[in-house]
């Protein structure tokens, strides 16, 4: 099967990529290896052809998790994953160190069962590091063949501004849906003023767009669980705003979740959302997108419901939040 495609950069991608986070990381259960293979093979038949995975997810096991599952297809497909944040002595944290980020690097090749990864994300900035020794790692990198291009992931525009002038970027990764808008700060302008695509993660709002929450009784390990928008009393607030949002995608003969991905792909031809799921029906939900024309009246009635200040709770706790570069809304700003 084949897929509208956009640029990311050197490489021409489907126009819905795949996040494969879910697999291993963020969301339990976790499906068994058997079932998550045959997602994953799944997609690419599909045709998917960009997956996206880190160092961090699963702290390792979802690098592991693409080795065996599909590297057999490593030629239908563009390969994306992530540096910077990880487990270090035990605990998860940054580290933007050039000699952490060529060590990651070299754990990755060997997880994924491979020798060249097509674009390598910093994951996030690391404050103690300059962010030209950490971009000159991932530049030494490229030159050894290692990687064939690089990518940040929640950066700010002044960050990626310098980090630019160190090498030209390929890709810049946020999370970006009719919910969290950070990127339309200045992160989208500055992709288009240096021709940087654009790669957005949950663009169905971490399943709250596809109608997947409506309580906040979530596992321990359940990343929403200390997320204030997904906890009451914001939630109820929230779930009215999904209600409105539910009506609108049935009116214009979509799901929801297609409604969400539909709109972040409106947004610029630079931008690749790459939702995540453990379903198959559901993935196969999320892609059909790519080939669904939705009324423009629609995608208008999304921004209505979610028009600024709309949205309760911030996207992140603060512990959370001091790992993001990625500027903040000017509502978070006054309840910072």
């Amino acid at each position: 099967m084949t897929l509208p495609t956009r640029r990311i950069g050197p490489f021409t991608v489907s126009a819905i990529g795949l996040g494969c986070m879910n697999l291993s990381h963020g969301y339990e259960p976790f499906p068994a290896e058997e079932d998550a293979a045959r997602l994953l093979n799944r997609a690419l038949d599909l045709g998917v052809t960009f997956l996206d995975t880190a160092a961090i997810y699963g702290d390792g096991a979802n690098e592991r998790l693409i080795g065996k599952a599909v590297m057999h297809r490593r030629r239908e497909f563009t390969l994306a994953s992530k540096c910077g944040l990880g487990v270090h002595d035990g605990k998860r944290g940054l580290d933007g160190r050039p000699e952490a980020v060529a060590s990651t690097l070299d754990g990755a090749l060997a997880r994924l069962g491979t020798d060249h990864i097509d674009l390598y994300y910093l994951h996030r900035l690391d404050r103690n590091v300059p962010i030209e020794d950490s971009v000159g790692a991932l530049v030494r990198a490229k030159e050894a063949g290692k990687i064939g291009a690089i990518g940040l992931s929640e950066m700010s525009a002044a960050t990626i501004h310098r980090a630019h002038a160190v090498h030209p970027i390929a890709a810049i990764q946020t999370e970006y849906s009719p919910w969290v808008r950070n990127p339309e700060v200045a992160v989208l302008d500055a992709c288009r003023e240096l021709g940087i695509g654009f790669v957005a993660f949950s663009p169905v709002a971490r399943g709250f767009l596809a109608g997947a929450v409506r309580d906040d009784r979530y596992s321990g390990s359940d990343i929403r669980a200390v997320m204030p928008r997904f906890l009451e009393p914001q939630l109820s607030h929230n779930l009215a705003l999904f209600d409105r949002f539910r009506a609108v995608a049935q009116a214009a003969g979509c799901t929801s979740a297609q409604l969400a991905i539909g709109w972040v792909l409106a947004r610029g031809e630079n931008i690749v959302p790459i939702p995540g799921t453990r379903s198959i029906a559901h993935l196969e939900e999320d892609v059909a997108t790519a080939c669904i024309a939705i009324d423009p009246a629609a995608l208008a009635a999304v921004d209505a419901i979610f028009a600024p200040g709309a949205v309760a709770g911030r996207r992140y706790p603060p512990a959370m939040q001091a790992q993001v570069d990625t500027e903040l809304l000017p509502e978070e700003l006054e309840d910072a």
